[in-house]
C-alpha cells in the first residue's frame, strides 16, 4: 500500500451519502485533510477482525467485501467501486474490522479517519444522520447473510417441539426406570398374591386365585404399553444425539475456521514483517559499508 500527498477530488465525496450534505467549502476543506491510498488487485485492504479506525470511499477500482460462513463458504457483502465506501463500522467505534475487504482490481481510494469525521461532524452535524442512514443501509444486507450460531443448546433446540404424547412418553420412561416404580410394584404384586393364596385376606374373597391369570394378564398388558412408551422415547433421544451431534460439529468447525482465520493473519504479517526487512536490509547494508570517520 503506497500513501500519497495528492489532495483528493472534492467531487468524489459529494457522491457520498454522508458527504453530501457539506457545501463545496466544506467539502473542500475536508477533501484537503485525507489521504490517497492506493492497493494492487488481490492486496487484502484489512481482515475480519483486525483493528480499524478509518473508512475508505473509492476512488478508482474494484474491492468485494465478504466474510466466511461457519462452513468455510465465502459470502459476499458487497462489491464496492467508484463512488462506494466500506470500514465505516470501525470508524464509528474503534473496534476490530467486522468482514474482510481485497481488492479485486487496482484500487485508489480516499481514507477517512476519526479526526477527519471529527472535523466533519464539528463543520456539519446533520452528517451524523446521513451516516447512520448509511450504516443502516449496510446492516439490513448483512442481517440476511449472517452466518448460523454454532453454539446451541440441544435441550432448548428439543423440549420447545415437543407433543403432549411425547412428553408423557419420557415422564413415563423415566419414571419406569425409578426405584419408586419398583417399590411400587413390589407392593401391589405382593398385596396381591397376599389376597389370593391360602385362606386369603379375612372378609376379601379371592378373585385370582393360583396360577394368578388375571395378574399375568394385566402384567402383560403393561409391559406392552409400557415399551411402546419406552421406545417412543428412545426415538426422541436418537433425535436428540442426532441433534446434539451436529452441535458439535458445528461448534467443532467454527473452532477450526477461527483457527484458521489466525493462521491467515499470522502469515500475513509475517510476509509484511518480511517485506520491511527486505527493504530495510539494503539501506542497512549500505550504512554498514561506509568507512568509519577518521577523528
Amino acid at each position: 500500500m503506497e500513501a500519497s500527498t495528492d489532495c483528493p477530488e472534492a467531487a468524489l465525496l459529494a457522491e457520498v451519502p454522508f458527504f453530501q450534505l457539506l457545501d463545496d467549502e466544506e467539502r473542500n476543506i475536508l477533501a484537503s485533510q485525507l489521504d490517497v491510498v492506493r492497493f494492487k488487485a488481490g492486496e487484502m485492504i484489512f481482515s475480519y477482525g483486525d483493528p480499524g479506525d478509518s473508512l475508505f470511499v473509492i476512488r478508482d477500482g474494484e474491492v468485494e467485501v465478504f466474510f466466511k460462513d461457519d462452513t468455510g463458504g465465502r459470502i459476499v457483502l458487497e462489491t464496492a467501486r467508484h463512488g462506494d465506501f466500506f470500514g465505516e463500522l470501525s470508524l464509528l467505534d474503534n473496534g476490530p474490522r467486522t468482514a474482510s475487504v481485497v481488492a479485486l482490481r487496482d484500487t485508489e481510494a480516499l481514507r477517512v479517519d476519526r479526526g477527519d469525521l471529527d472535523h466533519l461532524l464539528h463543520l456539519h452535524p446533520e452528517a451524523a444522520l446521513d451516516l447512520l442512514t448509511a450504516m443502516g443501509r449496510r446492516m439490513r444486507v448483512s442481517a440476511e447473510l449472517l452466518r448460523h450460531t454454532a453454539s446451541r443448546n440441544v435441550n432448548d433446540v428439543i423440549e420447545d417441539k415437543r407433543t403432549a404424547v411425547q412428553k408423557a412418553a419420557d415422564w413415563i420412561a423415566e419414571f419406569s426406570g425409578s426405584i419408586a416404580f419398583l417399590v411400587i410394584h413390589l407392593v401391589l404384586f405382593a398385596a396381591w398374591i397376599a389376597m389370593n393364596v391360602g385362606n386369603g385376606v379375612p372378609g376379601i374373597p379371592m378373585f385370582d386365585p393360583f396360577p394368578f391369570g388375571l395378574l399375568t394378564m394385566a402384567v402383560s398388558l403393561e409391559a406392552i404399553i409400557l415399551s411402546v412408551f419406552v421406545l417412543l422415547s428412545q426415538n426422541r433421544q436418537i433425535v436428540k444425539e442426532r441433534v446434539r451431534g451436529d452441535i458439535e460439529y458445528d461448534v467443532n468447525l467454527k473452532a477450526e475456521l477461527e483457527i484458521g482465520h489466525l493462521h491467515e493473519k499470522v502469515d500475513r504479517l509475517t510476509a509484511e514483517v518480511l517485506a520491511r526487512l527486505d527493504r530495510l536490509a539494503p539501506a542497512t547494508s549500505s550504512a554498514a559499508s561506509r568507512p568509519a570517520p577518521n577523528r
